[in-house]
């Protein structure tokens, strides 16, 4: 299945007013179990004060709002590789009044660097996405200033992407974007060792309850509106009804330690 087609459909429907974008961001972060775990990682970092953060491959800009909510003396640079996104996100965050201290621009992320230029580095399911994950990282090390942090949520080698079979062009399955099935949490913690980071730490996340939620939540209404665009009439019905249970499996999943799991959350420091 092809899944950003489907969030470019949910997207363009939640992006007719600022009412319902901000609608959408809150559905997003009450939904997603890696928005939940991310939000736990920010509340332990200690910032500095007025701190410039960095959201590496921005997306619809949920994490950005996040951001922009959660650290109100902060500047954030959001970059994206793809134009029509960051287009998106720029008009809705001068509409929103943030364009002050919130921008987003154009950028591939394994060329884009700028020296000791920010305090944190947040990337939410982009590394599964590049080939060249290391010059990435490398990159997020030259950014970075001293003692700043890098966070960053990604699918383990556990089957994070959902992946059943694999083709001739690459990982096939749920998501088909993946350049890989998720990362083993060894080789991810060796990757930024390589690119200069020395203190890491990184833990798994979607245990049995998270991907139970996952499948609650995510898998299977994003499956039948792939079959059919009218079951988004009922969608709230769904929620309605399967909500209590996610967000009960999400709390739990927050609040265990997992010894598996299908999802990685890794916080470097340079």
């Amino acid at each position: 299945m092809q899944y950003d087609p489907i969030k470019r459909s949910l997207g363009a429907v939640f992006n007719k007013t600022v009412f319902l974008r901000k609608l959408f961001y809150r559905l997003l972060n009450l939904l997603l179990l890696r928005s939940w775990h991310i939000r736990k990682e920010l509340k332990r970092w200690i910032k500095p004060e007025n701190p410039v953060i960095l959201d590496a491959g921005s997306g619809f800009g949920q994490y950005t709002h996040t951001l922009a909510r959660m650290f109100p003396d902060s500047l954030i640079k959001g970059v994206d590789v793809k134009e029509e996104q960051i287009l998106d996100c720029n008009q809705y965050f001068l509409k929103l009044g943030l364009n002050n201290r919130v921008i987003f621009e154009k950028a591939d992320l394994t060329k884009y660097v700028e020296e000791d230029q920010f305090d944190l580095i947040l990337s939410v399911d982009v590394m599964e996405h590049i080939e060249e994950d290391v010059q990435v990282f490398k990159n997020f090390y030259k950014s970075l200033r001293t003692h700043g942090m890098l966070l960053i949520s990604t699918p383990s080698d556990q089957g994070g992407s959902d992946t059943h079979e694999h083709g001739t062009d690459g990982v096939s399955g749920f998501i088909e974007e993946h350049v890989r099935d998720g990362y083993n949490i060894e080789e991810i913690k060796e990757k930024l060792r390589e690119a200069g980071f020395s203190e890491i730490h990184a833990r798994y996340q979607y245990g049995t309850p998270g991907n139970i939620s996952w499948k609650l939540s995510m898998k299977i209404p994003i499956t039948l509106l792939g079959i059919s665009k009218l079951f988004f009439v009922l969608l709230p019905f769904y929620y309605l009804l399967t909500y209590p249970f996610s967000a009960l499996l999400n709390w739990i999943d927050l609040a265990s330690e997992h010894k598996k799991g299908t999802g990685l959350i890794v916080s470097a420091y340079k």
